[in-house]
């Protein structure tokens, strides 16, 4: 049994909790070290849970015209999404049904009315269906054509996300996803551009990030740059967990709570408030204050800088970051200026390896060309993919980069997981998501879900 309690956490009573919401509670089950590296534990990890679990597989916007199509390739799988001529999106295995070659070696692209295997030269029309084949009077079971289509999964899009899924009998998206798409129902998010877009090769096993992101109790040790301006502290976060498996964490932006009650003003919070024409000098020893006059500034000044999609967002959206983790490797932080999104998928064959993605999604600010991010100034456009290695990445990128940061623990991480030291985690209260998290995908392993 693990060693945490389903203990109650002293919660922010300002936020309304969602209905379906429980109090974060765990069973206990132990989180071991063999979770993280063993081979046998991934090979389970494939057959029951994500087999049978709905992937994002891209964004609709890379969709635009019938035939445009996207690959989204999982651990041995190779999974193609095609617009089809009715405007839908079927999903298909990127597979040709005469020898096994796969049909698209690129990642996305577009092709006028069919697909045509490099190998022998198979047709297969966007619904799927085999057009045309090579010699087709010497099949002695009768032209082919008509009779053998590629395999079909099903397929969905929520957010301007495309899903698919490996399990015929998977339930609705929707269904899977609640109650994520209210929580997130003032952003539409299906008018978002993608203008961040980088995978990154991370030798660390998958759900290093579903446990990270389920709790900020890392932050202080971590991520110190964001004390200024991002309240780590537990009592003043929200905590809620669903019977889905997703979970959400909201966190107020303002001070944390661990710095001095009378501390001055930091530059970091002093820079967000006077952009947004705020004296700090007025918060002077009660900087925690001025989260509630910086609502009420983006409230009044944001139609007039272009910031239009204000209206939709309740005050705490206003300001806050809401961190949603979608069991099992999804999270979704919306901040007032966009949609951070994180996914990680385990690696092929080896489980201390995983690839780490990172898209920055934004809404139209109006009379603006370009958008912040963590690399610079980006213009509204859908970003190019950019690869690479983790040790690549941390050699280039600034030290303060908060992914960096995260990624580096992981690397870490997951050497220690492998000691005989290590047999169970023992968490704090704050942390009873990420053993929740565990529980959950234990259940999937069981057969109880």
């Amino acid at each position: 049994m693990g060693t945490d309690t389903s203990g109650q956490l002293q919660q922010d009573k300002s936020y309304p909790t969602h209905p379906d919401a429980q109090v974060p509670a765990a069973r206990g089950d132990a989180i071991t070290g063999d979770r993280y590296w063993s081979k046998d534990f991934a090979d389970r990890e494939w057959e029951h849970m994500w087999k049978r679990i709905w992937h994002v597989g891209g964004r609709t916007a890379q969709l635009q015209e019938p035939g445009d199509f996207v690959v989204h390739n999982f651990r041995h799988e190779s999974i193609l999404m095609v617009k089809q001529e009715d405007g839908s999106i079927k999903a298909f295995f990127n597979v040709c049904m005469h020898r096994g070659n796969q049909l698209l070696a690129v990642e996305e692209g577009g092709v006028n009315g069919s697909f045509t295997c490099p190998y022998h030269g198979w047709q297969w029309g966007l619904d799927g269906e085999l057009t045309w084949v090579q010699d087709a009077e010497d099949f002695p079971q009768g032209n082919p054509c008509g009779k053998l289509r590629l395999k079909e999964l099903p397929c969905d899009t929520w957010g301007g996300f495309i899903f698919w899924s490996f399990d015929p009998e998977v339930k609705p998206l929707l269904e899977y996803l609640d109650p994520i798409p209210a929580l997130l129902a003032n952003r539409d998010l299906e008018n978002h551009t993608r203008v961040v877009w980088r995978t990154l090769r991370v030798n660390t096993n998958w759900k290093f990030a579903s446990d990270n992101f389920n709790e900020a109790y890392h932050i202080p040790s971590v991520h110190p740059q964001f004390m200024p301006m991002i309240d780590d502290h537990y009592s003043t976060t929200v905590f809620e967990m669903y019977p889905s498996g997703h979970n959400r964490m909201i966190e107020k932006l303002q001070p944390s709570s661990r710095l001095p009650i009378d501390a001055d003003i930091m530059p970091l919070w002093a820079d967000v408030l006077k952009e947004w024409d705020i004296d700090p000098e007025e918060f002077r020893g009660r900087a925690q204050e001025a989260r509630v006059a910086l609502q009420q500034a983006r409230r009044k000044l944001g139609p007039e800088r272009g910031f239009q999609y204000f209206a939709k967002f309740t005050d705490d959206e206003l300001t806050d970051q809401i961190h949603h983790t979608c069991f099992p490797n999804l999270t979704l932080t919306g901040t007032p200026e966009g949609l951070h999104v994180f996914r990680t998928e385990p690696d092929a064959d080896d489980p201390n390896w995983s690839t780490f993605d990172y898209w920055y999604l934004v809404p139209e600010v109006e009379k603006a060309s370009e958008v912040a991010t963590l690399y610079g100034m980006r213009p509204y456009e859908e970003a190019e993919h950019e690869e690479g290695d983790f040790a690549n990445y941390e050699a280039t990128i600034d030290q303060g980069d908060f992914l960096s940061q995260d990624l580096s623990l992981a690397v870490t991480q997951q050497r220690g997981l492998r000691s005989m030291a290590f047999g169970d985690c023992y968490l704090s209260g704050q942390e009873t998501r990420v053993r929740r998290f565990h529980e959950v995908l234990n259940d999937y392993l069981n057969g109880d879900r």
